[in-house]
């Protein structure tokens, strides 16, 4: 969600070949390039969406079906919350790209992720270092499928972002 330049996503479909890739992004430049890329690399295992995350979140072809949606450099996690549960299926994990020491913003998180049948799974150090240190990753379970009030309408959640009750 919100793949950008295309990190992680081209990443994962060359390492991983044998895997359907999908990348979503709102900006149709970044999906010119992308599709430009994936065809010059020959990866027949990806697909580029230019969309909102929260328009394709509730399109059925995309809604609860995929087994992990990853985000960098998107938003708070609350707000990715609700932008990326909808597209993964119960069971699935949503895994958000951070910085160091991410525990306040996951401890924001928690009423999204109560909301979106989620929950935390945990919060790992991967072996990558930005210019304020060590980055991690928070892992997100799927508990059951997204309730019809989400996502809401675009530009919502991040006007508006669910908080802590």
């Amino acid at each position: 969600v919100g793949t950008g330049a295309g990190l992680p996503g081209l990443v994962l479909a060359v390492k991983h070949q044998e895997w359907s890739v999908t990348l979503l992004d709102s900006l149709q430049k970044r999906c010119r390039f992308l599709s430009l890329a994936t065809s010059e690399m020959n990866l027949g295992n990806v697909s580029v969406v230019w969309n909102r995350s929260e328009v394709s979140g509730r399109d059925g072809q995309h809604r609860d079906c995929y087994d992990v949606a990853t985000a960098r450099a998107v938003a708070e996690m609350r707000v990715l919350v609700e932008l990326c549960m909808p597209f993964v299926k119960v069971g699935g994990f949503l895994v958000a790209a951070k910085g160091p020491n991410p525990e306040k913003e996951v401890e924001d998180a928690k009423h999204a992720m109560k909301s979106l049948n989620s929950e935390l799974v945990g919060i790992s150090a991967v072996p990558s270092f930005g210019s304020h240190g060590q980055r991690t990753a928070v892992v997100v379970r799927k508990l059951a499928e997204t309730p019809e009030r989400f996502p809401r309408l675009p530009g919502m959640p991040n006007k508006k972002p669910l908080r802590n009750v």
